[in-house]
């Protein structure tokens, strides 16, 4: 039986330096998003590799090191709760995208454009002159997406991490900031900190509750849905849907 790894598509055109990119944390109350990209070799393959998701957390952090080793070039950057408010977290995941893109650098630092971006999802805010082709499931179907997940998800929890020990109630060391019931449960108790998404109306009010690391927030207990984030974004960024199934 084959692993996933060699079921992997290595490249989407031939002749081109493709980056792949993905971002981790979108639907999280609390923390950034974060989004990596990056630039494999063509005839690389690990029998590990797949989408984030799928992977243990032991296979992701051995599976990180190989990739910060092998890449041709790698980037993680990403965008902070406040900013996520401002914007909107799918304006703020394109975002994050194009800050690591802008950080592509060698081994040897020099600065890299690709000739082509896999985006994993359906659409996407054009990055400079670079064509792109968005990829519905794509970090289970091309190295490069599959390995800009695994570097988006071992960063962002290595993040989160730190910030557990700051506000260790929320279980954000293995919630990572997550809806999870744990969760859930802290922000009934605790109300919200600087680090949750405020525009996500996790909390309806309650009266009588003041200050700002536990102000609870007007609104529906649970906040929107993925899809209701997507379908509600204004076009700020200018995003185009060409999704590739």
């Amino acid at each position: 039986m084959k692993k996933k790894g060699a079921l992997l598509k290595r490249y989407f055109q031939s002749g081109v330096a493709e980056a792949g990119c993905d971002e981790a944390g979108r639907g999280c109350y609390a923390g950034p998003v974060f989004a990596a990209a990056v630039i494999l070799p063509k005839r690389f393959s690990h029998p590990l590799l797949n989408d984030s998701k799928q992977v243990s957390e032991p296979n992701r952090n051995e599976l990180r090191i190989i990739i910060e080793a092998k890449a041709l070039a790698w980037s993680v950057a990403f965008v902070d709760q406040d900013e996520i408010d401002r914007i909107n977290i799918l304006n703020a995941s394109f975002k994050a995208m194009h800050l690591a893109l802008d950080g592509l650098r060698s081994p040897d630092g020099l600065a890299m454009t690709p000739g082509l971006l896999l985006i994993d999802g359906n659409r996407f805010t054009p990055y400079r002159e670079v064509p792109h082709h968005c990829i519905i499931k794509g970090d289970s179907l091309y190295t490069s997406i599959a390995a800009a997940s695994i570097l988006a998800k071992t960063w962002r929890d290595e993040y989160m991490q730190r910030l557990h020990l700051e506000y260790p109630h929320y279980g954000w060391d293995s919630n990572k900031g997550y809806g999870t019931a744990v969760h859930r449960e802290a922000i009934a108790q605790f109300g919200i900190c600087k680090y949750h998404r405020k525009s996500f109306n996790i909390v309806p009010e309650a009266p009588g509750q003041t200050g700002p690391e536990s102000a609870r927030l007007p609104g529906q207990a649970a906040p929107p849905s993925e899809e209701e984030v997507l379908l509600s974004a204004p076009d700020e960024y200018g995003f185009e849907e060409d999704a590739i199934l």
